[in-house]
């Protein structure tokens, strides 16, 4: 049985720009890690900067480690790093921690709940809330589901990622409050796009727009962390691509609709995601619904008034 803290080893499955920024906040806090990648190129590049070894399959990884942190795509790459002869079910050993960082449905992890019990595996869904820039640094916030004492457990691997760790409930929850953050975080971005480029349209330079709104009451962390993408969406990096974003409203709406809950605000955040993705812009970083709101001012109206930048005054 794992002990907390004690020379506990850490496997990572997933080394994309969020499990990279976990590893480099790992290495720094000197915990012994084993990467998995499904492109081993890219966890033996990251390897050999943190010092870590690689696994060749996420079987051999479980094997080799106490607590698994995976941080994947979506439901279906859930399942396949956990299912299947080669999964990391397949390989944990008793008293092993799976821990699923991913944003994905409340049900992904919680298909294989009977399955780790019958072999003394602890599961917890643990997704997190923060920017790439937060992981490294190791300011994260984290949402569990799952058993009070297998998240005691996995603290020690936890607690270098993050500056809260919320234990929710069950199995699921932690994966259902991410949703409900995220659902805030997409009417954020939209009500964002749409402050600024109103701001513009009437006559204000952007940078000044958006230092406004950042010090406005509706100011939050992430109008401090998402500037350059707004400001300078051409020329800054992507951090959460469009098509990601759509993947997590449609997570977020199918949720609602299970419930039997009706988000008007969730709704219009998709169409909007899907209108900025179109054209084959959806590895775009999802701030760029700006630039779809920017693009649609520009396009004549049917009927009604002008908008002003038909005036001249765009």
């Amino acid at each position: 049985m794992t002990k907390p803290g004690a020379g506990q080893r850490i496997g990572l499955a997933g080394t994309g720009r969020m499990g990279s920024a976990m590893a480099r906040a790992l290495h720094r806090a000197t915990r012994e890690l084993v990467l998995w990648n499904r492109d081993a190129t890219k966890a033996q590049a990251l390897a050999e900067e943190v010092g870590a070894r690689v696994a060749s399959t996420p079987a051999e990884l479980a094997a080799s480690v106490d607590v698994v942190l995976t941080m994947l795509a979506d439901d279906a790459a859930v399942a396949a790093v956990y299912d299947g002869p080669e999964g990391l079910l397949a390989g944990a050993r008793e008293g092993s921690i799976l821990v699923d960082l991913s944003t994905a449905s409340p049900g992904a992890l919680g298909a294989y709940e009977a399955r780790a019990r019958e072999r003394g595996v602890a599961l917890l869904d643990a997704p997190v809330s923060g920017s790439t820039a937060t992981a490294t640094s190791g300011q994260l916030t984290i949402m569990v589901g799952g058993d009070a004492d297998d998240l005691r457990r996995a603290r020690p691997a936890l607690e270098p990622l993050a500056t809260s760790i919320f234990h929710l409930g069950p199995l699921g929850t932690g994966a259902a409050m991410k949703l409900a953050t995220n659902t805030l975080i997409f009417g954020l971005n939209e009500a964002v796009a749409e402050g600024l480029v109103l701001a513009e349209h009437a006559g204000i330079d952007r940078i000044a727009a958006y230092q406004v709104l950042a010090a406005s009451a509706a100011g939050a962390p992430y109008l401090g962390y998402k500037r350059a993408a707004f400001v300078d969406p051409q020329g800054t990096p992507v951090a959460f691509s469009l098509d990601l974003a759509e993947k997590d409203l449609r997570l977020i709406t199918g949720l609602a609709a299970s419930l039997g809950l009706s988000l008007p605000q969730a709704g219009t955040n998709l169409a909007m995601v899907r209108a900025a993705s179109t054209g084959g812009r959806g590895g775009a970083d999802f701030a760029t619904v700006a630039e779809e709101l920017r693009a649609t001012a520009r396009r004549p109206v049917a009927s009604g008034m002008p908008r002003r930048s038909e005036e001249g005054a765009g």
